[in-house]
């Protein structure tokens, strides 16, 4: 496969990394344009002005302790400027102009300064009662619980089999300079807590989508909102440069912020989970796209899990997927080192064991040599120590990163990539048995016993690669477990001729892995649309008789629990009048699964990057 296509793939297997640096606009159907380009004269000073103030520090080689650029790259440009001239930074730029400061800034973003304004008529006054906080519909975190399930009663879905077919657009908002959604809302009565691309959380009404408050974050905030009742309402999230928040939901007002990563190329693209006064956050790293450059030094990071006092923000301990610091390792084709062990990442949110007193994770693969046998694994970990109980492996010998095949940062023996991208499901069976269900991007489905890791059962339900198999998560009601299969026709495992691809949603019983029932994503029309990718991505919900899933075609569907049959669709593809001032375009659906509250179904459309159409809107449905 050409190198390109290998780059093109490896960001989209970060089955939460998913923001490219160069995000393709490739949709016909779409017309959200990208950013405008930064004028040369700004990139050259921002450079020059780097390379004598900045570059000592933030630099990509070993034993730098504060962000590399690469993630600095994935940063708002008004972030950077903020933290330059009022920030953290602003005693070592001290002696620089804001024209420095914001062309710096545009540099290393590659994203022009410009300040969002919306229309006095896309806000309301933010108010929130004693009902709210207490609603039975309110939602929070990426799978609705500790457990991780993505199962909402019908009580707090407000939405059953019999009116499913009634579900109507009620609203679009629009995230301004958009081309990707893929921050789950919290629900806390009438407000959804919403995090963006650029950083931006915003309180809408979710009712009507106006904008009670907003808070600018550093850098992305691609996960879950999570929130805590108690003295204070308080929302929890990460940023993907690692930082941690604890804001004031009443007041939309920082209460604390907390870097969570250690190596300058850490990482979050999941989602935090709080529970019993702490913050749980998983790392990543950025070290699998910056193994792309030949010189780079690979690699050192390791993926993890940071447990914060919620309170302050305070550490309170540190897991390394990988115990060992990397070490030279080997030398590469262009007679530099090669650093090791490195990798196994950690994409998405964790699952709480409250009984267990346990904290489950999924890994992805190793980056370097040696291979470990903490990569593409599921790990328990202590919640009050961050000591490892148990480690289950599916796959051994994975190493691979974006140098990959010809770069000499790949490793000799390029693995297949087949990542735990999903938060594990902590499910009771309808016998009353507690079973750990995690689907893997081999295409496979596995069963664990929570209290040592054991297999239970394994289902194959596609060809699984690269870009195949279960990616974002799954969901079960207690009866069946529902998987999202992928097989992405982009990048499949072809090293078994035998099996094959099978993208679609996936019925299967808890107790076996039995497969009940399996629908195909509808044909494409390609008369219209230019991306045609018949294929599942996005973790799918479930209600009682109702699974929701969405499709990277851009449509969302509801299934029957019974039988898999379409209930209700809806094609996201389409232009928007968002309720904020912002025009909205619907795209691909990826990621997290849709929300259902107090009769209203929430979803994300707008995928831009690998191939998938570019979209920026967070829709709005509500049944009759």
């Amino acid at each position: 496969m050409p190198i390109i296509l290998f780059g093109f793939i490896a960001l989209y297997i970060l089955a939460a990394c998913n923001q490219s640096p160069k995000q393709e606009n490739t949709a016909s159907t779409s017309t959200q344009a990208q950013a405008p380009a930064v004028p040369d004269e700004i990139l050259k000073l921002g450079e020059k002005t780097f390379a004598l103030s900045c570059a000592s520090c933030h630099k990509d080689s070993l034993g730098s302790a504060v962000p590399s650029t690469a993630i600095l790259s994935q940063m708002s440009s008004r972030a950077i400027f903020t933290a330059l001239s009022k920030g953290k930074m602003v005693v070592q730029a001290k002696d620089l102009s804001d024209e420095q400061r914001k062309a710096v800034a545009q540099w290393i973003t590659k994203k022009p300064m410009r300040e969002t304004s919306f229309p006095a008529t896309a806000f309301t006054k933010f108010d929130l009662t004693e009902e709210d906080v207490q609603a039975s519909y309110n939602h929070s975190g990426w799978g609705g619980n500790l457990e991780g399930t993505g199962y909402r009663t019908a009580q707090q879905a407000g939405i059953t089999p019999q009116n499913v077919s009634t579900l109507k657009l009620k609203w679009a908002f629009g995230f301004p300079d958009g081309t990707q959604v893929r921050s789950k809302p919290a629900v806390i009565g009438k407000w959804l807590i919403v995090g963006s691309e650029f950083g931006e959380v915003y309180a809408l009404d979710k009712d009507t989508g106006l904008i009670g408050w907003v808070f600018s974050a550093d850098a992305a905030v691609r996960g879950a909102i999570s929130f805590t009742k108690g003295k204070e309402l308080t929302a929890y999230f990460a940023d993907y440069a690692t930082n941690v928040y604890a804001i004031d939901v009443v007041t939309g007002t920082l209460k604390w912020k907390k870097r969570a990563g250690t190596h300058p190329q850490s990482s979050v693209t999941g989602s935090v989970v709080v529970n019993d006064g702490r913050v749980y956050v998983p790392i990543t790293s950025f070290e699998v796209v910056s193994s792309a450059n030949a010189d780079f030094e690979c690699c050192t990071s390791s993926g993890g899990v940071v447990a914060l006092d919620a309170m302050n923000g305070n550490e309170v301990w540190r897991h390394r997927v990988i115990a060992e610091e990397a070490k030279i390792s080997g030398k590469k084709k262009n007679g530099k080192s090669f650093y090791g062990p490195s990798g196994a990442p950690v994409w998405c949110s964790p699952t709480v064991d409250v009984k267990r007193q346990l904290l489950y994770i999924g890994t992805g693969e190793n980056y370097t040599n040696p291979p470990t046998e903490t990569s593409d694994a599921i790990q328990a970990i202590d919640l009050k120590t961050g000591k490892l109980k148990w480690n289950f492996q599916a796959s051994s010998h994975d190493t691979w990163n974006l140098g990959c095949p010809d770069n000499p940062n790949c490793p000799e023996k390029i693995g297949p990539d087949l990542d735990f991208g999903m938060a594990p499901l902590l499910v009771k069976t309808p016998q009353g048995k507690d079973v750990l269900v995690v689907g893997q991007k081999s295409g496979v489905v596995h069963a664990l016993d929570p209290d040592n890791g054991k297999l239970l059962w394994q289902k194959r339900i596609g060809k699984g690669g690269m870009l195949g198999g279960v990616h974002w998560g799954m969901a079960t009601d207690g009866e069946l477990v529902y998987a999202a299969n992928s097989d992405h026709p982009y990048a499949l495992d072809l090293r078994d001729s035998s099996v094959n691809a099978a993208p679609g949603v996936f019925g299967l019983k808890i107790q076996t892995g039995e497969i009940v029932w399996k629908t195909a994503p509808a044909p494409c029309d390609t008369a219209t649309r230019k991306v045609c990718l018949p294929a599942n991505s996005a973790a799918p919900l479930v209600i009682p008789g109702v699974v929701f899933a969405g499709d990277i075609n851009g449509f969302v569907r509801a299934y029957s629990t019974i039988d898999g049959s379409v209930l209700w669709q809806f094609d996201t593809v389409r232009e928007y009048d968002g309720v904020n001032g912002i025009k909205g375009n619907g795209g691909t659906i990826d990621g997290p699964s849709p929300l259902a509250a107090d009769g209203m179904l929430f979803v994300n459309s707008g995928y831009g990057a690998f191939g998938q159409m570019p979209g920026n809107v967070l829709l709005a449905f509500t049944v009759k």
